[in-house]
């Protein structure tokens, strides 16, 4: 098998709390506590979970938009972490993001052509003003929008045309993998299939390698190759999407999944409800950090962290009674 594009191992992000008249460190937010995983070349893995349990600090760490604590970061068989000034400029021409709001992250005082355009200059990918306005030209047509667009504004666009100029600015510099930060998450359902349709035709048209962050689990299996649960700051599952819809095995992975909405009246889901509220990351409890809430908890789930460990179909699961 060749080498994934990316591999992270025992990727930590931790955020200190200051208080007191000094601003002394009190505490520790342990957002992403010890998360590895593979993305193989032409793949999407869907990294799911609850709001707060550290998907897109993950994503985000990976890119070195935040500065991991600890960990090992891969990219194409470069050292993410190791890399500064030029050559992690040069690195980023390879790994871009979609970020979850296309109302904030886009300029409302440039023209569309300015932001597109942006890209080129900063990478010196275009000789001439008027190359860099076929390249944006090409771009918009890619994304499904007009050439004549380049001319407008952010706020003359409704929600999904947005998230189109900010896909488009992700290919500008012709990566070989983007994270989309739950980019169809602000957008109504109609447009959010148009959306995911334009990604996945992309993807097959450009050779790219997606990490999807999300929490609507059903937008995760329909582009999804493999998936990983967090809960957390842990990865608590990791399987193909077919298998892990069809045989969750973690008890937080059951639970997200009886609550998925069924389109079919006559199909019966038994609802699995958890007891309590998610832990504090600033005081994450001992052992798994599941225990608190899950219905089959033991001794030893409260005493040892269990390990994600790969099964005999490749399936991978951090739960002791799994």
């Amino acid at each position: 098998m060749s080498e994934p594009l990316l591999r992270v191992s025992g990727l930590k992000k931790h955020f200190p709390v200051k208080g007191g008249l000094l601003s002394r460190e009190v505490a520790r937010v342990h957002a992403v506590d010890g998360v590895s995983f593979t993305v193989d070349r032409g793949e999407t893995l869907g990294l799911v979970g609850e709001s707060g349990c550290g998907k897109s600090t993950t994503a985000r760490c990976v890119l070195r938009l935040l500065e991991p604590s600890e960990g090992e970061i891969v990219f194409d068989g470069h050292d993410v972490r190791g890399l500064s000034g030029g050559d992690l400029r040069a690195m980023r021409r390879n790994m871009q993001i979609v970020f979850q709001d296309p109302f904030a992250s886009l300029n409302p005082r440039m023209t569309v052509g300015a932001i597109l355009g942006e890209a080129f200059t900063i990478h010196d990918l275009a000789a001439s003003a008027s190359e860099r306005e076929d390249r944006v030209a090409s771009l918009l047509v890619k994304v499904g929008l007009k050439a004549d667009h380049m001319r407008r504004y952010p706020h003359e666009f409704s929600g999904g045309q947005r998230q189109r100029i900010v896909i488009a600015r992700a290919l500008a510099v012709e990566p070989k993998f983007i994270v989309c930060d739950e980019p169809v998450s602000a957008l109504d359902v109609s447009i959010q299939a148009q959306v995911i349709n334009l990604l996945e035709d992309l993807q097959a048209e450009l050779h790219l390698t997606y990490l999807f962050v999300a929490h609507d689990l059903s937008v995760v299996e329909h582009i999804s190759d493999r998936v990983a649960v967090m809960y957390l700051g842990r990865i608590v599952e990791l399987a193909s999407a077919r298998d892990l819809y069809r045989n969750p095995r973690h008890p937080y992975t059951q639970a997200l999944l009886s609550a998925v909405p069924v389109a079919d009246p006559k199909v019966k889901r038994k609802r699995i409800r958890l007891q309590g509220d998610v832990p504090s990351p600033m005081n994450p409890p001992r052992g798994c950090h599941f225990h608190t809430r899950c219905p089959i908890a033991e001794a030893r789930c409260r005493e040892s962290a269990p390990e994600l460990k790969q099964g005999s179909d490749g399936h991978f699961v951090a739960c002791h009674l799994a």
